[in-house]
């Protein structure tokens, strides 16, 4: 009977693994909170494995980077964990958070009153390089 190989017995090759994962936080907002968790899930998960992990947050996601924001929303009612804590997970593994400047101005966001994760700033020029280099895999949600 043929079952899918598990992440330990697929064939690893170093010179074949991505550099890192870039993730853009696009249609990631506040008001669809169902959605905001998955993308540090697998940020976690991806940095778990030490693989560089960078988190950009654009359009309405850097409202996600206002203090007290992420801690209030949950991705369900049956779920304990925040969207605050799914981001902090993944930063505990190693994520890296960049903010981009022109979201932020757009959402009238201070860069300076940010979470303390958050400390970088990438937006459209620092992703697209990323997406074009092929050591990278990039991820939109």
């Amino acid at each position: 009977m043929n079952r899918p190989a598990t992440f330990t017995e697929l064939p690893h090759d170093p010179a074949m693994q991505a550099a890192g994962i870039a993730i853009l936080l696009w249609a990631s907002e506040p008001e669809a909170p169902h959605r905001l968790v998955t993308p540090f899930f697998h940020a976690a998960a991806a940095a778990a494995m030490d693989t560089p992990v960078e988190i950009y947050f654009t359009a309405r996601s850097v409202q996600l980077l206002v203090p007290g924001v992420a801690a209030q929303l949950r991705a369900s009612p049956h779920h304990d964990k925040t969207v605050y804590d799914a981001l902090q997970e993944a930063v505990g593994h190693g994520a890296r958070l960049l903010a981009c400047t022109d979201a932020l101005h757009a959402q009238g966001v201070d860069p300076q009153h940010l979470i303390p994760e958050c400390r970088e700033r990438g937006g459209a020029v620092q992703f697209m390089a990323r997406a074009a280099d092929l050591r990278w895999r990039t991820l939109v949600y």
